[in-house]
């Protein structure tokens, strides 16, 4: 049976394009990319696909952006919002496509809107809530600082993470109201600076990377009487050491079949790749190797697994790879693509 015909997203800053997402045909059998559209848009720091794979939205400077996804994955702008505040720097949809939750690094700000399911424009504000308190890294301004926002699988609570005050925040989600309530709080290590996470298909586990403390920390999530609870299984370098001078873990992405996970590295340019117990959702390292570029922003595997691509933010490129599991290495496919300034990438399969 033929695989579906896939594209690819990519979400650049515009110093001197106003192109700020490129759209690219997949060849997943060759673990290649060929651009074939790009839009319009200023400094869209991430993107993010609905859960009912119709919508894409985007950071700009001006808030908030929607698109349609064409037939053939070019995209169409749908609608502008304002978030009220400054830029954002991560967004994320609840399970039923009826909110938009935007994170601010500068400010400290999660922001919530309103969308239309069957058009995926993006509506009123229903809520804004600034985190408080002093974090313990000079360089970050003693503040607060989302980082990624995102709602756990049961569509319950929306968590927070804030890689300046070294906390999660676990809030619940009024589905009428579009209002969020502190629910509970994650207190992360001093100075591990939680960036990303991510959570298992069956939303049992939490896989939370963290930005100074190079590692990812492992949860086991479950719901008693209403209240949350996040118990810590597990903890796993994203380097060869916890802390490593110089290195700043980057970002965490799940494979289609939810079987690893690839987290990237800043300093020492390196993926790393893991296997997903799938019962007890423990990671098992397989390689942590150099992806020839400066600050892979962002990683991710291929559809198929057989193939990885990283984003290399400061050298301006796309790397490809193909995934030597039995010998776990990777091995270099094909030339870089040059790309400025990459922030993101999706692959989205086309119906």
């Amino acid at each position: 049976m033929a695989s579906k015909k896939c594209v690819a997203y990519v979400s650049t800053y515009t110093m001197g394009d106003n192109h700020g997402i490129r759209i690219y045909d997949v060849d997943v059998e060759n673990g290649s990319l060929s651009e074939k559209g790009k839009v319009e848009i200023t400094n869209s720091s991430y993107i993010t696909i609905s859960h009912n794979n119709r919508f894409l939205y985007s950071i700009t400077d001006f808030g908030v952006e929607s698109f349609k996804i064409l037939p053939d994955g070019n995209l169409e702008l749908v609608n502008k919002a304002s978030i009220n505040g400054m830029r954002g720097c991560y967004l994320s949809t609840d399970y039923n496509d009826e909110f938009l939750f935007c994170a601010g690094y500068h400010d400290g700000k999660i922001t919530v809107l309103r969308l239309d399911k069957e058009t995926g424009a993006i509506g009123e504000i229903t809520d804004e809530v600034y985190h408080r308190g002093l974090g313990s890294v000079a360089e970050r301004g003693f503040r607060p600082h989302i980082s990624c926002v995102k709602m756990t699988r049961d569509n319950r609570y929306l968590l927070a993470a804030d890689l300046g005050i070294d906390y999660v925040n676990v809030y619940r989600l009024n589905h009428e109201r579009g209002t969020i309530t502190q629910a509970d709080i994650i207190r992360c290590d001093q100075e591990s600076a939680p960036r990303h996470f991510k959570f298992s298909d069956d939303g049992r586990f939490l896989y939370l990377i963290s930005e100074l403390k190079n590692c990812i920390d492992v949860y086991e999530y479950h719901e008693e009487d209403d209240v949350p609870y996040f118990d810590l299984i597990q903890t796993i370098p994203t380097s060869d050491k916890y802390r490593q001078p110089g290195v700043a873990a980057c970002t965490i992405n799940i494979s289609k079949d939810g079987k690893y996970i690839l987290a990237s590295n800043a300093g020492e340019n390196s993926v790393v790749l893991y296997s997903i117990n799938e019962n007890c959702g423990e990671l098992t390292k397989l390689f942590c190797l150099p992806i020839s570029g400066e600050y892979p922003k962002d990683a991710s595997l291929f559809p198929d697994n057989k193939h990885l691509v990283s984003l290399n933010h400061e050298t301006n490129t796309m790397t490809f790879f193909t995934v030597d599991y039995e010998n776990k290495c990777i091995v270099m496919n094909g030339k870089e693509l040059k790309i400025k300034q990459g922030n993101c990438i999706i692959f989205h399969e086309l119906d």
